[in-house]
């Protein structure tokens, strides 16, 4: 019998055979993105649990370095203010803390990333409905089915699997790419 760790690579190896299909959808996200950067827009990332983690590492990469190093490119987690997150879900609603603050932050033109591995989260279900009604971008990271996100965001990227662990995993690689991709159009990176 195969060990845990085995399985999971065949697993893992079965979602990225999977993904390939995304290939367009990835794409038009990095199109977006930079368009909104060439405009002087920023990319906003929100998710829950491991996907805030994704929506921080993600962040990062964009105003860090990632391919070359380059200027920074304008980028946030909105899962990162420890006083904000427990300021409006306190004072609101848990289901508030990404849309306050999209309706703080946000400026026609940007782009919000929601990262939801159900596709249901509701607090990234109402930062999209939010950033929608301001005219800014929403991209999905969603997996299994894409839930109610699917049809919220302009632009959904559905990995094929009821996993948590391959979607996120799924999900590093599209943000990795997403990155990488914009450095790219923009003439950052070759």
């Amino acid at each position: 019998m195969d060990s845990l760790f085995l399985r999971n690579i065949a697993d893992h190896l079965s979602v990225m055979e999977q993904i390939k299909a995304l290939d367009s959808a990835v794409q038009s996200a990095v199109d977006q993105i930079a368009q909104s950067m060439r405009g002087g827009g920023k990319v906003m990332f929100c998710g829950n649990g491991g996907s805030a983690a994704d929506s921080q590492h993600l962040a990062a990469e964009f105003t860090g370095r990632f391919i070359e190093d380059r200027r920074p490119l304008a980028a946030l987690a909105l899962s990162t203010d420890t006083s904000a997150l427990t300021c409006i879900g306190n004072d609101y609603s848990f289901d508030d803390v990404f849309s306050r603050q999209v309706i703080g932050l946000g400026r026609p033109g940007d782009c919000l990333v929601g990262i939801s591995t159900s596709g249901n989260s509701r607090n990234v279900l109402k930062a999209v409905e939010a950033a929608r009604a301001m005219g800014i971008t929403c991209i999905g990271l969603l997996g299994r089915d894409g839930g109610a996100l699917r049809q919220c965001c302009d632009l959904s990227i559905v990995v094929p699997s009821k996993v948590t662990a391959r979607i996120q995993e799924a999900h590093i690689l599209i943000g990795h790419t997403l990155c990488g991709g914009v450095e790219i159009a923009l003439g950052l990176a070759a």
